[in-house]
């Protein structure tokens, strides 16, 4: 069975689009590198309300192979970021915007690490495909979910009570 790829692209909003990797310029997640304003480099829209938007998603590919009688899984599931699906208005967005945006990113390495857990603990049959497309499915919902519910509490960045609580309660999530 030849490698699945799929990505899950999302926005400020709860637009959830898909696109194929192979392509597209993508920044890979890696824990000590951090987005940058130059890093968002897609069109502003004209005619939107929202400050900016980070397009980011979860990646995976699988195989499998036989060893004996039993079927062997081998996956990888990464984080990318979009830089051309990305944008913001530089006139309105500042470091806690920034930051805000950074945390998009990182949720989406949140829901990445639980996707390879579940994988982790499948038992796979012979519908392996089927069985990794609805763990990815139920983890893209979870995913645009906790994106929406961080929004709305944070009210985009604005509300800097609860954005700093965000902060700290994702940062907390990646160091376990």
């Amino acid at each position: 069975m030849g490698p699945l790829k799929y990505i899950l692209v999302f926005g400020i909003a709860t637009t959830l689009n898909f696109a194929a990797v192979q392509e597209e310029e993508a920044i890979e997640w890696i824990t000590e590198s951090k987005l940058t304003w130059k890093d968002f480099r897609g069109k502003t829209p004209s005619n939107v309300r929202a400050a900016a938007t980070t397009a980011s998603g979860i990646s995976y590919e699988f195989s499998t192979r036989f060893e004996g009688d039993e079927m062997m899984v081998d996956y990888t599931v990464l984080t990318f970021f979009y830089p051309i699906k990305s944008w913001y208005k530089p006139k309105i967005c500042n470091d806690l915007t920034l930051i805000h945006e950074q945390l998009h990113f990182d949720i989406s390495e949140l829901f990445a690490r639980r996707m390879r857990k579940q994988m982790n603990s499948m038992v796979f049959t012979n519908n392996v495909k089927a069985e990794v497309k609805k763990i990815y499915k139920k983890i893209l919902n979870e995913l645009s979910d906790f994106q929406n519910l961080y929004d709305n509490q944070t009210n985009f960045s604005r509300d800097k009570e609860q954005q700093l609580l965000w902060n700290k309660k994702i940062r907390e999530a990646l160091k376990k």
